[in-house]
């Protein structure tokens, strides 16, 4: 028996990177997946695909998560197809590298609507059907900690996310409903490769500080997800697991 069959999970932002890891891993572990994309349904797709060949269930739904319309729309066609929900992964959220010099009201706007008030609003559409046992997922970052230069808003933006993880978790405590985050180092993703990042000294000098001593994968995130959607961590909640390789 898989760790989440009988499961239902949606994962935001899931047509790519971490996302998609994610998606594909709780598939193969029996949960029907809701794999939500805003732009890219070729990519969502593709995990779909991927779930359903190895004998899983996957739907794919398209959304802005910042849009509460949109979010009740995700969490909507999850019960619609599969008549319940236990996980929730908000991994959908946007970076941008600036410095203040740079930063304008339309970067801070993207930023914090995505990756913080589409955490809240997915969350809140989610809540009204999550039963005892279930599970929310964050994905933060390890920047919240770090605090890299030129990073502010992004930073910024996961440092509100490592607060909303515990203040959900003692909100919806009482209903068993658990809320955790993983908070991500160095990953390989498309993301990083368009950044110029993968390649670059930057990447080496990170690596170099890395007590693993290598860049993460996706797959390195998405195991430990598995580990918080399961019953497994049923005594955790409100954690902020740093999955980085022992980088800080």
């Amino acid at each position: 028996m898989s760790k989440l069959d009988g499961k239902v999970a949606i994962v935001t932002g899931a047509s790519k990177g971490i996302g998609a890891a994610i998606a594909k891993a709780l598939g193969a572990q029996g949960a029907a997946v809701v794999v939500n994309y805003a732009s890219s349904k070729e990519g969502a797709d593709a995990v779909k695909g991927v779930i359903e060949q190895s004998g899983g269930k996957a739907i794919i739904v398209k959304g802005d998560v910042s849009k509460q319309a949109d979010a009740k729309g995700i969490v909507d066609a999850a019960i619609a197809a599969f008549g319940k929900l236990d996980i929730l992964v908000n991994n959908s959220g946007v970076y941008e590298w600036s410095s203040l010099e740079d930063i304008t009201e339309g970067s801070f706007h993207r930023q914090f609507d995505i990756n913080v008030l589409g955490t809240l609003l997915t969350t809140q559409a989610a809540v009204g059907h999550l039963k005892e046992g279930g599970s929310v997922i964050n994905i933060g970052s390890a920047v919240s900690t770090s605090q890299p230069a030129h990073s502010s808003v992004y930073t910024a933006t996961k440092a509100a996310v490592d607060a909303i993880t515990g203040v959900l978790a003692k909100e919806l405590g009482a209903r068993q409903i658990r809320v955790n985050s993983i908070n991500p180092g160095i990953v390989e993703t498309e993301g990083s490769k368009s950044a110029g990042f993968i390649g670059s000294p930057q990447e080496a000098l990170f690596v170099s500080q890395t007590p693993l001593g290598r860049t993460g994968q996706p797959d390195d995130i998405a195991d430990v997800a598995v580990f918080l959607a399961s019953d497994a961590s049923r005594w955790l909640t409100g954690e902020k697991i740093t999955a980085s390789g022992g980088l800080r």
